[in-house]
């Protein structure tokens, strides 16, 4: 539990104190946000120039206190933490290129959409690759060839099953989290609850380790506790980060972060065994994503648009809500949603009559 905490605290002191660093550094080199030509007339117009690739700040502050963490209490770090880790630091490499050609070239436009996929796809593979080795002395690796839901669910899909799922995975919750960026504060409170949520489940999969208590609803999952730890890590430095991107933002993670903090929720489902759960628990990022591909669809099929814009939260905007009114009651949905997800994962544990 320690490990939890100083996971945590370290992560969001060095993104408090970092950011502001990060936004002077930035604006001196010019790094701001392009801004789409629709939404220019929404208000948007006063966020150009506004300092982009805070995600970067992310990223290093909880790769920092995961280190911290394991430093201050003399232990190793775990397999199932460093790829989950790995999985965000890649997807992040690959969002901060998208978001150094947006600002090299002026555009709101970065990495050709065929370029991101594919570097989404490099990374996702490799993790899926090594996800299902380095089993530990009881021969439980990070992950099994099996869909999960609360822990694994029916027979094996194989590894080239399990290898398409995952990078289902990886790349729509990473781009779902991208589309959920957009006004401020928004993604980094969604994903915020999500954290949270895990950082409970892998604190209650330790305390029912089939290694250590051998019970008919006991976890065979590989480090709990190291999962638990990163998942504090990242949400410390999210908090950090917040901070300064709450409306008004005096600066946005862009690419860099959205694609870094997706990875580590679809890691950290893989790694956890409940990779559907993670479906309700980020349900508002599937709700957006829904409303763009409802969007796209219903345009080419018939020509009309369902929303006035999609991802949805500009919807609203364009209705004339004011931002930070979306910003919250997009919030309570997040956080209702990762609620019924841990509502869910504890039913199990329901005394039945």
């Amino acid at each position: 539990m320690t490990n939890i905490i100083v996971a945590g605290a370290v992560g969001l002191i060095l993104s408090m104190l970092g950011t502001p660093l990060a936004i002077r550094l930035f604006s001196r080199r010019g790094y701001g946000q392009e801004v789409r030509e629709e939404l220019q007339q929404g208000g948007h117009h006063s966020k150009r120039g506004t300092p982009t690739m805070g995600g970067t700040v992310i990223v290093l502050a909880a790769l920092l206190a995961y280190g911290a963490s394991h430093l201050a209490m003399l232990s190793t770090p775990t397999v199932s933490g460093l790829l989950v880790l790995f999985l965000m630091t890649g997807l992040g490499a690959v969002g901060f290129l998208d978001d150094f050609i947006k600002i090299y070239k002026q555009r709101s436009l970065g990495l050709r959409s065929g370029a991101k996929a594919l570097g989404q796809l490099v990374v996702g593979a490799v993790f899926a690759f090594l996800v299902v080795r380095h089993p530990n002395v009881y021969g439980i690796t990070p992950a099994e060839t099996r869909v999960s839901f609360l822990r694994d669910i029916g027979p094996s899909i194989g590894i080239v099953g399990f290898t398409i799922w995952v990078l289902i995975m990886i790349v729509g919750f990473s781009n779902a989290v991208n589309l959920t960026d957009g006004l401020d504060g928004l993604a980094s409170g969604a994903t915020g609850v999500v954290l949270g949520a895990y950082v409970l489940i892998g604190n209650w999969q330790l305390r029912n380790n089939c290694i250590d208590q051998l019970g008919p609803n006991c976890y065979w999952v590989r480090d709990p506790l190291d999962l638990a730890v990163v998942a504090a890590a990242v949400l410390g430095a999210l908090i950090g980060f917040l901070w300064w991107n709450a409306p008004p933002a005096r600066i946005f993670m862009g690419d860099t972060g959205s694609l870094a903090l997706g990875g580590v929720l679809a890691g950290l489902a893989i790694a956890t065994r409940t990779q559907l759960l993670l479906i309700i628990l980020a349900g508002l990022c599937v709700i957006i994503t829904l409303s763009v591909i409802i969007q796209v669809g219903s345009y080419k099929m018939t020509g009309k648009r369902v929303f006035r814009m999609a991802p949805l939260q500009h919807h609203f905007e364009l209705k004339g809500w004011a931002e930070t009114t979306i910003v919250v009651r997009f919030w309570l949905i997040a956080m209702l949603c990762a609620a019924l997800g841990l509502g869910l994962f504890y039913v199990e544990w329901m005394p039945r009559p």
